[in-house]
């Protein structure tokens, strides 16, 4: 069969790449064609346009380049047109994805299956009507995310979540502390480690803070940045020139976090990720203008929380210092309970066993791909 696939940035390259392994399982003669980046295009199959050349994230960068967006949307209507696959597979991106699902389903007719449902409980629940319209089927990630669609009279899959993938998957996985501190040149002082964000927006809002607020820890722990791919080593230089006891390493977060004894972690999927490795953690996210970002978020936004893993425990497991509560003294606190006060510190670590529970086990691309292919073996013999 024929699947065409549209992801938009890199972390759908990954989770589309490991979903296209999958279907592979099932369909030896699968032939993918995509949207999508190297991770894909490893796996096989033809590269349309690589997402690089479509990530624009924020309301000036859209808008400065509304015409590149524009022509990469009729593209690929076009495209798949011509390739009238058996499957569309939407990974994220909604802002894309949606058009192209309309677009597929109202003028082609083509089943459209969507894998990570964009967040619309926290932000523009009307999106829902486009899903019941657009989308056969909706593979969630995230279980909450049931009850949300349910409550709107639509029918969502739970998968799994694909970090606990990457996470069992995880090259290094027996490594011991002396090994990883060897390889990397570092000592023998316990780790503390600092995930700044993947955009250099994110970074030059949080990092500076968060070595402020680790300053008087240099001497018992080593303080490890964990570099974001893409992002130059001298954009990080810009910060850590003036404390020099902080190191950056990259292509290493899962190594950093493994061996770390807590973590300042600006929220994200890296929320998750730190909770799975069970490192302890304090959430850390800068906005502008904090007192109005705090109101919008209290009285706008459909969420009581902004860190997956409180998300997925429907409390606070991990406190959340964002908006108005980003303060250095509020990181220090937080820092010295979860590394000093062991009550409070295994409090987190057990609601962290409570939340891998709620997950599930891996397997997560393996169980879209089944649906996906039983959809389509169906759809084949009508």
């Amino acid at each position: 069969m024929k699947y065409y696939l549209i992801a938009g940035e890199a972390s759908g390259d990954l989770h589309a790449s490991n979903l296209m392994q999958s279907l592979r399982k099932h369909d030896k003669e699968a032939d993918f064609r995509f949207f999508g980046g190297d991770l894909m295009q490893s796996v096989g199959g033809t590269l349309v346009r690589h997402y690089r050349d479509m990530a624009f994230m924020g309301i000036v960068p859209v808008v400065l380049n509304a015409r590149t967006i524009l022509r990469n949307l009729a593209f690929c209507k076009k495209d798949i047109t011509t390739y009238h696959p058996d499957a569309v597979i939407l990974v994220d991106y909604p802002g894309f994805n949606l058009k192209i699902a309309k677009y597929v389903k109202t003028k082609l007719d083509i089943p459209v299956y969507y894998y990570i449902s964009p967040k619309v409980w926290a932000w523009k629940k009307y999106r829902v009507k486009s899903f019941k319209k657009y989308v056969d089927e909706m593979l969630s990630i995230l279980p909450f995310e049931v009850d949300f669609f349910r409550e709107h009279q639509y029918k969502v899959h739970y998968v799994g979540n694909p970090t606990v993938d990457a996470i069992v998957q995880r090259d290094h996985k027996e490594e011991t502390f002396s090994q990883f501190v060897e390889a990397n040149g570092l000592d023998n002082k316990p780790v503390i480690a600092l995930l700044a964000g993947s955009r250099k927006q994110e970074i030059t809002n949080n990092l500076p803070s968060m070595l402020e607020a680790v300053k008087g820890y240099s001497d018992g722990y080593q303080l490890i940045v964990a570099g974001a791919p893409g992002i130059d080593p001298a954009f990080y230089g810009n910060f850590i020139s003036s404390f020099p006891p902080a190191k950056v390493l990259f292509n290493q977060t899962y190594r950093i976090l493994a061996q770390s004894d807590a973590a300042l972690v600006t929220s994200g999927t890296a929320t998750l990720e730190t909770a799975l490795l069970n490192v302890p953690q304090v959430v850390c996210y800068k906005t502008p203008m904090p007192k109005i970002t705090y109101w919008v978020f209290k009285n706008i936004l459909h969420t009581p929380y902004i860190s997956l893993v409180n998300l997925i425990c429907n409390r606070e497991v991990v406190k959340e210092l964002f908006a108005r509560f980003f303060t250095i003294d509020n990181i220090r606190k937080e820092l010295k309970q979860i590394l000093h006060v062991q009550s409070y510190r295994q409090n987190m670590l057990s609601n962290y066993e409570e939340m891998r529970q709620i997950l599930g086990g891996p397997g997560a691309s393996d169980r879209a791909a089944t649906i996906i292919y039983a959809k389509c073996m169906k759809n084949s013999h009508l």
